[in-house]
């Protein structure tokens, strides 16, 4: 995954510290922002939902940690048990959308 291209096509999203400022509206800037949370994750680690929580509330500022959460899963970037009680970074999480 190229961060240094995602993070030039979301500049406008992004402060000083590289956090997300706000949840785009467009849907392929979304997507792309959902990419650039993904690649804060660790390939191969299990996380618990507080540490998902505490990651996603680290690169964003707007507090809306839950739907990003939610939207990585739905995305299919990060898998989960079924209970929610461990989370990981999916391999699609790697391949770029064209």
């Amino acid at each position: 995954m190229d961060s240094i291209d995602i993070a030039k096509e979301l500049k406008n999203f992004l402060d000083d510290e590289g956090r997300l400022t706000k949840y785009p509206a467009k849907a392929k800037l979304r997507t792309l922002s959902l990419f650039y949370l993904a690649s804060k994750f660790e390939q191969g680690k299990i996380y618990t939902e507080k540490e998902v929580n505490e990651l996603l509330k680290a690169w964003h500022t707007f507090g809306d940690f839950a739907t990003l959460r939610r939207e990585l899963y739905n995305k299919y970037l990060l898998g989960r048990k079924a209970d929610g009680s461990e989370y990981w970074l999916e391999e699609e999480a790697l391949k770029l959308p064209e």
